[in-house]
């Protein structure tokens, strides 16, 4: 029996050593942050940057794995199905949150995953192709109106929140346009810009670009205040259509099991990073904020997102297309 109790302790002490010891030996090898979008977007700019950050702290190489598609059903797959040692990490957004309200999903991202921190939070921005006759918010919905079903818009995908905000905005303004989901914005800039779908929201810190060399034209933020990227753009409630804030997030997570101590290390270099005065500076200058949390905080934050556009979806009447 002493024998037996021997080596209960020594497992149970055995347990408590190792439970240090993977946070000190983390990483040894490349980390792969995996994207469920394609290159070119908001997410994918802050992702980049992250990535360099982590990988000056840890000293290993940090690679971004673009992997777009299915409402990021393909990435949280593929990040679910990797091993929880904290070298698969995803850059997930608002989309997973919404995506099981609408549809049928096996992922939960709070259950699901091991949140890690939320890294960014930002606005997005009405735009149009200069083809359309409008110069204001309510002169595309005056626009619209006259021109029921004739326009489309684009999104990062069915459920994202680019979506979402353009479905608001319909409800908000008493308009109709044919909704046509890319793989990412990256992926649906070259038929905004090309004018054969005219109408999108994206992220303000993909489509600052086009907006300076006048390929798009800035109607509207959708945050409850002006952006300090964008000073002349006004608000949609300053524009003329009230109801219609909306503010995405970008945050880390892990497969689930991954280690506590690996999770806590990653995120305690997530947040340096977040705050260093070059990230911070950066996404202010490009619309975003810059934003660290600690993993409690994090998942904290996504139950309040699912039950928010819980809501929001309900009460906006939205459906699955």
């Amino acid at each position: 029996m002493k024998q037996l109790q021997k080596y209960f302790a020594a497992a149970a002490l055995g347990v408590i050593a190792a439970a240090p010891a993977h946070s000190q030996n983390f990483p040894t090898k490349p980390v792969r942050i995996v994207v469920p979008l394609s290159p070119g977007g908001g997410m994918d700019a802050v992702a980049r940057g992250l990535a360099q950050k982590l990988g000056e702290a840890f000293g290993q190489t940090v690679v971004v794995d673009n992997r777009p598609g299915a409402g990021s059903q393909i990435a949280l797959d593929i990040t679910a199905s990797a091993a929880p040692d904290g070298h698969t990490l995803m850059m997930s957004s608002t989309t997973p949150v919404i995506h099981p309200l609408l549809y049928k999903s096996r992922f939960d991202l709070a259950r699901d995953f091991a949140p890690i921190s939320q890294v960014s939070a930002q606005g997005y921005v009405l735009v149009i192709h200069p083809s359309i006759p409008a110069r204001s918010a309510t002169e595309l919905v005056q626009h619209l109106k006259a021109n029921p079903g004739k326009y489309s818009y684009s999104s990062s995908g069915i459920g994202s929140p680019i979506h979402m905000t353009g479905e608001l905005f319909q409800v908000a303004t008493g308009t109709k346009m044919l909704h046509i989901p890319f793989k990412g914005m990256g992926a649906a800039y070259a038929d905004l810009v090309g004018g054969r779908v005219p109408v999108s929201f994206p992220t303000i810190i993909s489509s600052i670009p086009h907006i300076t060399a006048g390929r798009l034209r800035a109607l509207a933020v959708t945050p409850a205040k002006r952006v300090q990227a964008m000073p002349s753009t006004p608000t949609m409630a300053e524009a003329g259509v009230p109801g219609v804030v909306v503010v995405n997030w970008y945050g880390l997570v892990a497969p689930a099991k991954t280690p506590r101590p690996i999770i806590e290390k990653i995120s305690a270099e997530t947040r340096k990073a977040m705050q260093s005065p070059e990230m911070a500076q950066r996404l202010l200058a490009e619309g975003s904020e810059a934003v660290g949390t600690s993993p409690k905080e994090f998942e904290a934050h996504i139950r309040s997102e699912q039950a928010l556009w819980g809501r929001v979806i309900k009460q906006a009447g939205i459906k699955a297309e």
